[in-house]
């Protein structure tokens, strides 16, 4: 059974464009102070109907690959039912079910157990609402 149950939530600004947010310097502050050096899982949760958590590679052009691809699969026009905000801005409620609003990842004596070239981010498609909080949970 564990031992410690902790949570934070910080505020991230996306801006008014789509964007994949690296988290994962946020992340590893968060363990610095929260797991002590202990064994455990790290969950990341955003609230918001419009935005996701993605683990994968940032800065060689994976993230805007993400965006790109999002916005193949789920175009920004009139074709949604959901209508409110920027036109097509329905498809940013449809992110979600393709880019999970959780991710939960493993930590070991402390540290956050990532691949070499994967990061923590948010994926953040609507840009209606720029002002987004995160939750981070330490359980271990």
């Amino acid at each position: 059974m564990s031992d410690t149950f902790t949570t934070r939530t910080v505020h991230i600004e996306t801006g008014g464009h789509e964007t994949v947010t690296d988290l994962t310097g946020e992340c590893e502050r968060f363990l610095g102070e929260a797991a002590a050096g202990r064994d455990g899982l790290l969950n990341v949760f955003v609230p918001h109907a419009t935005a996701g958590i993605a683990v994968l590679e940032t800065g060689a052009g994976s993230d805007d690959d993400l965006l790109t691809a999002l916005r193949d699969l789920l175009p920004a026009d009139d074709r949604w039912q959901h209508r409110h905000g920027s036109p097509g801005h329905g498809r940013d409620h449809v992110v979600p079910a393709l880019v999970a609003p959780h991710a939960t990842l493993p930590v070991i004596a402390g540290r956050l157990e990532l691949g070499t070239w994967q990061s923590v981010c948010l994926v953040d498609t609507n840009v209606d609402n720029p002002d987004r909080q995160v939750r981070l949970s330490f359980l271990g």
